[in-house]
């Protein structure tokens, strides 16, 4: 008999298609089917505005002569006969590389230029050259050529040099190539330009021809490797011959200019000549006369001016007079010399110099202070800063960094954390009479000679008891101490151990639980401190920015640029024009004009990033060195978390290699502008710590600072555990009870209850602990960044010298709020 078999179809069964029966129903079926909608409309070139292949070829030809039209206009807006010249700055990058040399040899390369000399660092020349870029065989332009004082103590001024120029020369010898190329202060200054933003570089070097033919080559290679680590585009050039000279002129006139919007977006003025006119009797005021050519975008006179190192300030009058440096010798002889007034400045126009909001103090939620209140914070001792200036430390790096030293301290009485949760360091600045400055001239000088003394440096060994004596033990201290602070904070990030003798409820009274730190609410103008009345905020930032530089392009009565002008600088104190001219900064006068807004206080955001050679942490709230665009000024920032959402994440240290936002008070500036932090080594030398870029003006950022709470497992349960040295009495517990817990290893859980009255309390975990565990409470409060700005402008006291004196900083006129 058969066996039976049952046939199952596999998996791999054949399915065929369906029969297509759309075509042949009923219009009652398909109106059924439809339902009541409409059919989409078939897609058709025009509905998608597509062009056909003739249109397509006439609008990539007509977009390709567009930019063709951009690049010629931006060629020809400077360097020509009617416009401003090109401004060119020489920087040496090693101390053997002599830039006068080769300006010598750019100024003798073409027989008919025409040099002129305004200063001893400023050169002119009106020159037709020949190209090989155009059809035509010769055109004419003009240069300009800068050389800043390049060395130990003068990187600020290198940088305010090349803030305002079109291009830069980077020199180089080739006799240096067995040591280092590029020495130690020609790589601090080039780092410095990049973080700034480094004008259109071209690499030149000298000294070519005192080497070997046959070594020649390979000098070269080690030259362009040594270039292409920091400039890979670029090519090295050589600077030895008339021939030489020309190429340069060639480059420096036909090459494409990197765009700095920092500076293209602002009227900025390189003064050439300068003059201060006292006003008549008594003042102590007068009006500064800046003459040359305007750049970036025009410039109306009702705007206010900043100028580096003095201040903001108002104009009066603008004149045009004639252009020394005619393009032809005989244009020369056909000026007539007169001096036209372009614009008057109008009161009622004219932009305002107040920087601070006036608040009114009744408006607010405050109590008023008693009048032992107001009596005891008269008497409350102040910080005073005094600035010394040792032997050896350039007049132009004494004007700029403050070496301040602590003569009273006063903490904080609103932020009572331990260590380093919430120590606040405030530095209140006093002014001096003219009779305190003259004696603290005097006992400063004295000790100075005491201090230091001249010493003949050999090649032998240091004794040991000279290397101690010059060694400062403080300052070694303060550093191990800030380290070490550092490197606990990175091991155990925000945990703070909870005071036995103090409740934690009034420990930790201003913090705050949170149930999620990316979800959760934060008022943002919740309990504000009282000088966020006195600053000004946008209601939308980016569409201010916006429609500001679109109609700083678009001034209906200013002066266009490349024009020669000479404005009148109003209301300068002549106690700052003469501590100005002491430092070293008459021959290197600076005036941007300022866009509407950006001479008002408010609280600025800017990215950081520590650079690669700064080694050491810089704990928030420290005295910073910031320029920020074309603003240098000294603030205590604070530092948090680069994230996105509503809340940041305080850091209390900013470590080498991250990345970090800074907030402070600071007058407002439109982005993009860079920003570059430094700080005052203990050689009193000037160290970059960090670069980066402004965010926006932001006073509701909201910073949070975190404090962990932590606690150890004493009996673990299934699902429950007994948690002791978090609190140390039960009131603690109660208060803290809505908070959730959180472990290291991930655990979630609460506070049900407390167990005696020693600070034991039982708890209820997702799971069950390890006993390794640690079990944390995490609390937060905001932050605020402190009124410490100070904006970097240099005076001298009454009875000064020309060449030495003691060089004070100004304060700011509004008083630091506690």
């Amino acid at each position: 008999m058969a066996i039976d078999t049952i046939h199952k179809a596999g998996a791999l069964k054949q399915t065929n298609k369906a029969h297509k029966h759309g075509k042949h129903a009923s219009k009652r079926s398909l109106d059924r089917v439809a339902k009541g909608k409409t059919n989409l409309k078939s897609a058709t070139k025009k509905s998608h505005r597509e062009l056909g292949r003739e249109d397509r070829r006439r609008q990539a030809n007509q977009i390709r002569k567009n930019k063709r039209q951009e690049a010629i206009a931006l060629k020809r807006a400077i360097g020509g006969a009617t416009t401003a010249p090109f401004l060119t700055c020489i920087l040496p990058l090693h101390a053997n590389v002599d830039p006068n040399s080769a300006l010598a040899i750019v100024e003798g390369c073409d027989e008919e230029a025409t040099v002129f000399r305004v200063s001893n660092r400023i050169r002119y020349m009106n020159i037709s050259i020949l190209s090989s870029l155009l059809s035509v065989p010769r055109f004419r332009q003009r240069f300009s050529f800068i050389t800043p004082e390049v060395g130990h103590g003068h990187e600020l001024s290198v940088l305010d040099a090349l803030k305002v120029c079109d291009s830069t020369i980077l020199l180089l010898s080739a006799t240096e190539v067995e040591d280092d190329i590029i020495d130690k202060n020609g790589a601090k200054i080039l780092n410095m330009a990049l973080s700034q933003g480094l004008p259109t570089p071209m690499v030149f070097v000298m000294d070519m021809e005192s080497i070997a033919p046959k070594k020649r080559g390979q000098v070269k290679s080690a030259i362009q490797k040594a270039i292409s680590d920091v400039l890979p585009d670029e090519k090295i050039m050589t600077l030895d011959s008339n021939t030489d000279g020309l190429n340069l002129l060639r480059r420096v006139g036909g090459q494409k200019r990197k765009v700095l919007h920092n500076k293209a977006n602002r009227p900025h003025l390189f003064g050439e000549k300068v003059e201060y006119v006292p006003e008549m009797g008594e003042g102590s005021v007068g009006t500064l006369k800046v003459t040359g050519f305007l750049r970036g975008v025009p410039l109306s006179v009702n705007q206010l001016v900043h100028i580096p190192g003095l201040g903001d300030f108002q104009m009066s009058e603008i004149y045009a007079p004639e252009d020394p440096y005619k393009l032809r010798k005989g244009d020369e002889e056909m000026s007539s010399g007169e001096c036209k007034l372009l614009a008057k400045a109008d009161e009622q126009k004219q932009t305002s110099l107040q920087k601070e909001n006036i608040p009114d103090e009744m408006d607010a939620e405050q109590t008023w202070p008693t009048e032992e209140e107001i009596e005891a914070s008269k008497n409350e001792n102040k910080k005073k800063l005094i600035k010394r200036i040792p032997k050896g430390m350039s007049d132009y790096q004494a004007a700029w960094i403050p070496d301040i030293e602590e003569v009273s301290e006063n903490d904080d009485d609103d932020e009572d954390d331990e260590d380093d949760d919430d120590e606040e360091e405030e530095d209140y600045m006093s002014c001096e009479s003219d009779t305190e400055s003259k004696a603290a001239e005097q006992e400063e000088t004295e000790e100075d000679d005491e201090e230091y003394e001249e010493v003949s440096v050999s090649d032998g060994p240091v004794s040991a008891e000279r290397y101690d004596k010059q060694m400062d033990m403080e300052e070694e201290k303060r550093t191990l101490a800030n380290l070490q602070a550092a490197k606990d904070d990175e091991i155990f990030p925000d945990e703070i151990d909870t005071p036995a003798n103090i409740p934690a409820r009034e420990r930790f009274r201003k913090y705050r639980g949170l149930e999620s730190f990316r979800t959760s609410p934060w008022d943002v103008k919740e309990n504000l401190p009282l000088d966020y009345a006195k600053i000004y905020q946008f209601k939308n930032f980016d569409r201010t920015k916006r429609r500001i530089i679109k109609d700083a392009q678009e001034v209906d009565d200013g002066v266009m640029p490349g024009w020669y002008i000479q404005i009148l600088v109003k209301n300068v104190p002549q106690d700052a024009w003469n501590a100005y001219l002491s430092a070293g900064n008459g021959e290197q006068v600076v005036v941007y004009g300022l866009l509407p807004h950006e001479h008002q206080m408010s609280v600025m955001n800017v990215c950081l990033k520590r650079t690669s050679n700064s080694t050491i942490p810089i704990k928030s709230k420290e005295r910073l060195i910031v320029q920020c665009g074309f603003r240098r000024f000294i603030v205590n920032p604070i530092f948090s978390q680069h994230t996105n959402g509503d809340k940041h994440k305080y850091e209390r240290y900013f470590r080498p290699g991250m990345t970090v936002v800074a907030t402070f008070f600071a007058p407002i500036q439109f982005p993009p502008a860079p920003v570059v932090c430094f700080r005052t080594n203990p050689d009193t030398s000037l160290g970059m710590v960090a670069s980066g870029s402004v965010i926006d003006c932001n006073p509701d950022r909201v910073v949070l600072k975190r404090a962990v709470i932590s606690g150890h497992p004493f009996k673990i349960h299934r699902k429950s555990a007994v948690i002791r040295y978090m609190f140390f009495n039960p009131e603690d517990i109660e208060y803290f009870k809505p908070c959730k817990l959180r472990t290291k290893l991930g655990r979630l859980g609460h506070i049900k209850e407390s167990l005696g009255t020693h600070g034991h309390m039982k708890c209820i975990f997702d799971t069950q602990l390890k006993s390794h565990d640690t079990v944390l409470l995490y609390l937060y409060k905001r932050v605020y960044p402190k009124w410490t700005y100070e904006d970097c402008i240099v005076s001298c006291a009454a009875g000064h010298s020309s060449n030495t004196g003691s060089i004070t900083s100004l304060k700011e006129d509004e008083e630091m709020q506690e």
